[in-house]
């Protein structure tokens, strides 16, 4: 036999045995985390954002712009912070898709449902669950331990952040406050403050590690509801959340390995 000849078709059925053993692509389904400010004022939390009527003619226009962006991301599920599969959020939704509901300032109203309803869904996706943020019990310690002054500063650079976040928001779209507010670098200095509050322990009281103990496991129960909804590894799933949430979800998603995270940045 032509030794030439021999070597070349070995060669070839190699080749054809190689791409035929190349594994295929696997559809994983895809979520989108977008950290939102609260829009009507509700004053929940330790420090609030001063954010404007976004029923104004402007603020309307911009959220048009960011309903329009985030429809790009192509969801087929919209998740919002309202408690988990409860049927008023989906009553609240039905109405205002036969118009017996006017959306109101809340943030959830102004971009889940409006989205929602822009694309066509049936369905909204209500995910959350409350949980304890025990701070009383950090401001105890910090008290009783000699730490006031750097419960203090603490209190300070989260009040500097609102104050960073209110100067955006007053000369920038609505669009463009969620894109800084969703930057890599916002939510890392989020979280590195969070952090902060696992200084103020001793060894008989974790006052601030059990505070992070409780903000994570909330977020991990959150993370829980959202993977309830996945019906398909086709499911592109908005999430649509308060911002401190954002490190959290997201960082579960990222670690779960069978979900690809997807960034708001990724969508002009």
């Amino acid at each position: 036999m032509n030794r030439p000849f021999l070597l070349v078709a070995l060669l070839v059925l190699i080749a054809v045995g190689t791409f035929a053993a190349e594994p295929q692509p696997v559809s994983q389904p895809h979520v989108l985390v977008v950290g939102l400010y609260h829009m009507d004022n509700p004053g929940l939390d330790m420090n609030n954002v001063a954010a404007d009527d976004v029923l104004k003619e402007k603020r309307q226009q911009e959220i048009a712009e960011l309903t329009n962006v985030l429809a790009k991301f192509r969801p087929t599920k919209i998740a919002i912070e309202a408690p988990f599969d409860d049927p008023k959020a989906q009553q609240k939704y039905d109405d205002y898709l036969s118009g017996k509901y006017r959306l109101t300032r809340d943030e959830t109203d102004q971009i889940g449902l409006r989205l929602a309803k822009q694309l066509g869904q049936a369905k909204i996706y209500p995910i959350d669950i409350k949980g304890d943020f025990p701070f009383e019990a950090v401001a105890k310690l910090a008290a009783d331990t000699g730490q006031q002054a750097t419960l203090d500063e603490f209190m300070a650079q989260g009040k500097a952040a609102v104050d960073a976040f209110d100067a955006k928001l007053k000369t920038s779209s609505v669009l463009d406050t969620l894109r800084f507010m969703n930057s890599p670098a916002e939510v890392a200095k989020g979280q590195a403050l969070y952090m902060q509050l696992g200084r103020f322990a001793t060894k008989d009281n974790y006052a601030g590690p059990d505070l992070l103990a409780e903000w994570y496991r909330r977020n991990a129960r959150i993370y829980a509801n959202l993977r309830s909804i996945i019906s398909s590894p086709d499911d592109r799933l908005l999430v649509l959340y308060g911002d401190g949430h954002l490190y959290w979800l997201q960082r579960d998603i990222l670690d779960a390995h069978d979900l690809v995270l997807d960034q708001l940045s990724d969508y002009q």
